[in-house]
């Protein structure tokens, strides 16, 4: 182990002691998440939902269901619905920083390598733990930053590579991001998982010495680093970013739904959880996006996309905007994602389902709804194959993931990257 390295995990426990420290929480003491298993979801929406109340959020679509967040007392006249999430508080709650858990961290480091998986951790203590790794890997890791976000924060992205062009001289490159939507806390700490296994690896491993000296990793881990704070300060399941828009009342854009490939404006509230904005690139996070990979890395080959999200445990593959409109190589789109699917579960024998993104998003219902994704961006315009990974769970725990998950998950994900990695690698690619 890089001796720097355990100087660096000493230093960063004693920051995390004093920085993870959460703001009051929005109270969803009234909510519950309901789940439904229409097969016409327009008819859901239309005939069921709507009569009874515009306060709702869709938590998730899937091939199987629609996870919806309700007012118990509507979700209760809805007989078509199962509540599987009755006390949102006390999960919320669990998946903050235990006190005496990060005393533990600081004065046992049962695990001192992985001691900063024990928990989710803040932007602040994230951000550090980045700066951190370009010190102790220096030959390794650039960190870069693309700007500021409206409320000043920057944006990172790490530039991770060996460095060695005599093995990729065509600048083959490989991109990881997570935490485009604010509350999904598990993308955050399982591409931090990834950078961790690449980095700590290097040289003393064969597979990850050739990921790094055959290839280039561009990774974000907070793409939304406003939402993600707002999350930990006022409200933990925010979505979008924190822009203010053309109603003053509503914040937000989400980014997800803001970039320039087959965009529409999917909402015309501001409040909406999905608002797409008035244009696209609207939101600065994906706007700094375009500028960064056109720009600064318009000259690196990205042959793969991942974007890291939760939930409902998928392997989802473009396009999103619609279902009728076919990638242009849907046969390796398809043997790549059953790989992927297959090496997880192999690693943890967790059943991650293949489908398009389109069904995911529900455009087959709802055309719009997968407008102006990442995905489809980045897969017609620069990455030879992409791919949204939809994390665990199925639904006990939604987007409030207990921090126990942070590790199995981090381990099952970075099993797919691996397989990612060697497919990109053969001498046929």
């Amino acid at each position: 182990m890089n001796p720097l390295w355990s100087c660096v995990i000493v230093v960063l426990a004693a920051i995390i002691g004093v920085t993870a420290i959460q703001g009051p929480q929005e109270d969803y003491s009234k909510y519950g998440v309901y789940r439904f298993t229409f097969e016409d979801s327009s008819a859901l929406f239309r005939d069921v939902i709507a009569p009874l109340t515009d306060d709702y959020d869709v938590w998730t679509r899937s091939n199987k269901f629609i996870d919806i967040k309700l007012p118990k007392d509507i979700g209760e006249q809805v007989k078509e619905g199962r509540l599987i999430i009755d006390d949102m508080n006390q999960l919320i709650q669990d998946t903050m920083p235990n006190r005496h858990l990060m005393a533990h961290d600081q004065a046992v480091f049962e695990n001192l390598q992985e001691f900063f998986f024990n928990e989710y951790r803040d932007l602040d203590t994230v951000y550090m733990w980045l700066d951190l790794l370009e010190r102790s890997f220096p030959n390794l890791v650039k960190l870069e930053h693309l700007g500021k976000t409206f409320e000043g924060r920057e944006l990172k992205a790490l530039h991770i590579s060996g460095n060695k062009p005599e093995t990729n001289p065509e600048k083959k490159t490989i991109i990881v991001t997570g935490g485009i939507h604010a509350r999904e806390w598990i993308s955050v700490s399982t591409v931090c998982w990834t950078i961790y296994q690449l980095l700590t690896k290097y040289g003393s491993s064969k597979k990850e010495t050739k990921y790094l000296d055959d290839l280039d990793f561009l990774v974000i881990p907070v793409f939304n680093p406003d939402g993600y704070a707002y999350t930990w300060s006022n409200d933990r399941l925010w979505r979008k970013n924190r822009q203010k828009t053309h109603v003053p009342q509503c914040y937000g854009i989400d980014i997800d739904h803001s970039f320039d490939f087959q965009w529409e404006k999917a909402h015309t509230h501001a409040c909406s959880e999905e608002y797409s904005g008035e244009t696209p690139f609207e939101a600065w996070e994906a706007s700094a996006w375009n500028e960064y990979i056109n720009g600064a890395k318009g000259n690196y080959k990205i042959y793969g996309y991942i974007d890291m999200h939760s939930y409902a445990q998928e392997i989802l593959y473009p396009y999103a905007y619609s279902c009728d409109a076919l990638p242009r190589d849907l046969e390796n789109l398809l043997e790549l994602s059953y790989g992927l699917s297959k090496a997880i579960r192999s690693k943890s024998g967790r059943i991650y389902d293949v489908i398009s993104a389109c069904k995911d998003r529900g455009s087959d219902i709802f055309p719009g709804l997968g407008a102006g994704s990442a995905l489809d961006y980045m897969y017609h315009h620069r990455a030879h194959w992409a791919f949204q990974l939809k994390l665990r769970d199925t639904g006990n725990h939604g987007f409030l993931l207990p921090p126990e998950n942070i590790k199995p998950v981090g381990k099952e994900a970075y099993a797919a990257l691996k397989y990612f990695c060697d497919f990109l690698l053969d001498p046929e690619i």
